[in-house]
């Protein structure tokens, strides 16, 4: 026994001198840089992962309206490597987001710097895998900012039948993203004008540098919701959940309504309805039962006989209404209780 303690003693010491060494190699022993080490390494092990585009991962997506929908993103210099990684993730969990198909939403990515380069086309993929994979072998172009030349080669080259968009009289959604730092070398103006009226809808993005008055050229009206502005590119993954919200089919019935009756969508709203043998009332949320009206008529003869027959006969309606609005309130307490109303 006295000769496994000595053994466990003696080996202790070695765990003890190894620990030692390692802190005294080069002087670290030096209790600051113990302490600098411990820092770093407490911070290292906090530091969640960097985010890689992993083409195959895919999260839940919303029931999307169908559209036509084309990324303009800038690569130019100002956009260093790891930026422009964090923009493509951006895109793919875009497209995570939405019913990608040739019957759902069909993407295209314009990318551009002091020329422009039309990465894909709306006709050339119809699933999420292989649009992932198709934007991650994007690579920037590293010079310039020509926005301007970008929008127009999206409206000439990407927006057309020939290069898949939906034709004109299927009434098919057409939005355009543009992604950008800086401010353009070139004017956006017009040629955003002209997008815009060829029924182009247009989202502009900014990051850190972005010049303001620009993305507001760019956009379209309301501005406060085309218009989006972000300090950094290492938070533009966040602009997914607006996204969503903006290009998904939104149900307002189904996410809470105020109707007393009958909810019924209207786009990104609602109005409310109620159920027959009832009407609306000012507030146009809660339900009124219709009143029977019964209408007298005065005989001008003043016969005892019908006057009598008439008398009975409004006191049957009476009684009749006060029924039938016992009734009508039992099943609505009943359908309320089951869930129905």
């Amino acid at each position: 026994m006295k000769r496994m303690l000595v053994s466990l003693v003696y080996s202790a010491c070695l765990l003890l001198w190894d620990v030692l060494a390692t802190y005294t190699h080069m002087g670290a022993l030096d209790p600051h840089a113990i302490a600098a080490q411990s820092y770093a390494q407490s911070r290292h092990n906090a530091r969640p992962p960097l985010r890689t585009l992993n083409p195959t991962k895919t999260d839940s997506e919303c029931r999307s309206r169908p559209l036509d929908l084309v990324f303009i993103i800038d690569s130019s210099r100002s956009v260093r490597p790891g930026e422009f990684e964090k923009v493509k993730i951006f895109l793919a969990d875009m497209v995570d987001t939405l019913d990608v198909g040739a019957e759902g939403t069909r993407v295209a990515v314009v990318n551009y710097a002091s020329t422009v380069k039309i990465e894909f086309l709306l006709k050339d993929h119809f699933n999420k895998l292989d649009l992932k994979k198709a934007i991650s072998r994007v690579k920037p172009l590293a010079a310039g900012t020509m926005t301007g030349l970008a929008i127009k080669a999206a409206m000439t080259e990407t927006f057309t039948e020939e290069s898949g968009a939906r034709p004109k009289a299927r009434k098919m959604s057409k939005v355009a993203i543009i992604v950008t730092d800086g401010r353009p070398q070139d004017s956006v103006e017009e040629v955003s004008a002209a997008a815009r009226g060829s029924g182009i809808e247009i989202y502009a993005v900014g990051v850190a540098r972005a010049d303001m008055n620009s993305l507001k050229q760019m956009a379209s009206i309301p501005l406060e919701e085309h218009v989006v502005y972000v300090e950094t590119y290492g938070v533009i993954e966040k602009l997914t959940s607006k996204f969503r919200q903006t290009l998904c089919g939104v149900d307002p019935c189904a996410m809470g309504h105020d109707c007393q009756h009958i909810c019924i969508n209207s786009n990104a709203s609602y109005y409310c309805k109620c159920r027959v043998g009832y009407i609306l009332n000012a507030d146009k949320r809660t339900c009124w039962l219709k009143q029977v009206k019964v209408e007298v008529i005065q005989d001008p003869c003043k016969c005892e006989a019908r006057l009598a027959f008439q008398k009975q006969t409004q006191a049957a309606l009476q009684q009749l209404t006060t029924k039938n609005i016992h009734s009508l309130n039992t099943i609505e307490a009943l359908e309320s209780m089951a869930g129905w109303g």
